[in-house]
């Protein structure tokens, strides 16, 4: 498991450490004013996590009063809305109404009615239809001392949230399992279980998975074309499958949580060519929204955070026939093939109230978050085609490959290398990234999106003028 860096919004200075399970989402509980910051994620041979947890009230901040008391920037919904040009889809009536997004997640969150109730309440967003299943089997007894659990609810509460905010008309389906996901099979067989009984009873449009488990911590590359069936399922039902790329940049944790591979590897099920592979960017943003810079490539390593978007070849899945026209450096799948927002400079603010973690606004980051994101993204083109648009990735290259105003729009600036320190600052090895090119690369994919236009062109209609 392993996608989201989390900040807390407070005024002191610290650093902290935390990863849950290995989800997409948990990366770290990041650094107070990045004055001692450590890394993001789990440093090679460094054991144990520092834990800080600090609160600054249940009042959201501004990105002003974020950047004055954590030296980094948050966004508020209002700000990714303007940002991504939503407020035009919404102004046309289309906000996801009558799709639904599938979350899944290990464990689920306690107190998730409450806080989205909270986060839609200081945001002025409706309270959506939000129902919780367990095909797999109710998990344990949420447990605030075990940090493992607690990351989940974190990760949980990030993905319902922001599915939330970019399609506020969606109906919500909260899919918890109760074995966590961490690296390796653990974990996957409750997953694909519980993905194939919502695909199978027709219970949503959009699955989004910000989890994920590097490539090589798997038995045998066997062992994951086993676990596909969910992802054959949603094909042959036209549900749309997403998955975070990863956090690290062009490698990813070993089997042991601890260790990071010293080479470039790949996760899964974000490898997967049946799954749409979510990467990251970093926005730059006003109070209101308006882009003051040009999106890059998440890389927030210039903050004293060693974490950047994942991206680069499969080791198990062969070239698909989609990215035919494009440079993945080789006869293999390439990720990541869309980006959005993922930076914890520029991170989204997220409300919790559950035991082992401050209640009020925290800060998160990470791929975690641009999956949940697109997934908005994704229902509200359904519910403009009027039907599920199923398997995206061949209409999304052909997309990116038009000359035409498509809505998808080119990152050229940054990449996802990372260099990795520990505590004491001395540099432990390197792993080089994929730079951002003009058209695809393995760092942002085809770019990141206009929705407005992206989500007429996506349901093949062109929109009002």
């Amino acid at each position: 498991m392993r996608h989201r860096a989390v900040l807390p919004v407070a005024r002191e200075k610290g650093s902290c450490m935390r990863r849950a399970g290995k989800s997409l989402l948990a990366l770290a509980v990041l650094a107070m004013a990045l004055a001692t910051a450590t890394a993001a994620v789990a440093q090679p041979s460094v054991a144990g996590h520092n834990n800080l947890q600090r609160f600054a009230g249940v009042t959201p901040p501004t990105t002003a009063s974020c950047l004055a008391n954590n030296g980094v920037a948050c966004y508020a919904p209002f700000q990714f809305r303007n940002a991504y040009d939503l407020n035009a889809l919404y102004h046309e009536g289309f906000d996801g109404r009558g799709r639904t997004i599938a979350i899944v997640d290990s464990f689920g969150s306690p107190t998730i009615r409450n806080d989205l109730h909270q986060f839609d309440s200081d945001f002025g967003l409706p309270d959506p239809k939000l129902d919780i299943v367990t095909p797999a089997g109710a998990p344990p007894p949420f447990d605030p001392t075990n940090s493992d659990m607690v990351g989940w609810a974190e990760e949980t509460t990030l993905d319902v949230e922001w599915a939330h905010a970019i399609a506020p008309g969606a109906h919500i389906l909260l899919v918890e399992t109760p074995v966590s996901e961490t690296e390796g099979v653990q974990g996957f067989p409750e997953i694909v279980k519980s993905e194939n009984f919502v695909i199978d009873h027709r219970l949503a449009d959009v699955i989004t998975q910000s989890f994920g488990a590097t490539e090589e911590t798997f038995p045998s590359p066997r062992s994951i074309l086993d676990l596909r069936s969910a992802f054959k399922n949603a094909r042959s039902h036209d549900v749309t499958v997403l998955g975070s790329s990863g956090d690290e940049g062009a490698t990813d944790f070993m089997l042991d949580l601890e260790n990071l591979f010293q080479t470039q590897v790949n996760s899964w099920p974000s490898s997967d060519p049946l799954v749409t592979s979510i990467g990251g960017t970093q926005l730059h943003l006003d109070q209101f929204g308006n882009r003051t810079a040009a999106d890059n490539v998440w890389n927030d390593s210039d903050v004293g955070i060693e974490a950047a978007g994942g991206g680069g070849p499969s080791h198990v899945f062969r070239k698909p026939s989609f990215q035919n026209k494009v440079d993945t450096g080789g006869r293999f799948r390439g990720t990541p093939d869309i980006s959005m927002s993922a930076a914890v400079n520029g991170g989204a603010l997220v409300f919790t109230s559950f035991g082992g973690f401050r209640v009020g606004y925290h800060i998160f980051g990470g791929t975690s978050e641009a999956s949940p994101l697109f997934s908005g993204v994704v229902a509200i083109a359904d519910q403009i085609a009027g039907r599920r648009l199923g398997l995206i990735n061949d209409r999304l290259y052909r997309l990116g490959d038009r000359k035409v105003p498509s809505g998808i729009v080119d990152i050229t600036a940054g990449d996802n290398s990372l260099t990795f320190h520990d505590d004491a600052g001395n540099v432990l090895f390197s792993v080089p990234g994929f730079p951002a090119v003009p058209g695809y690369d393995m760092s942002s994919g085809l770019g990141t999106v206009d929705a407005h236009a992206f989500a007429h062109a996506l349901a093949g209609t062109k929109g009002p003028h």
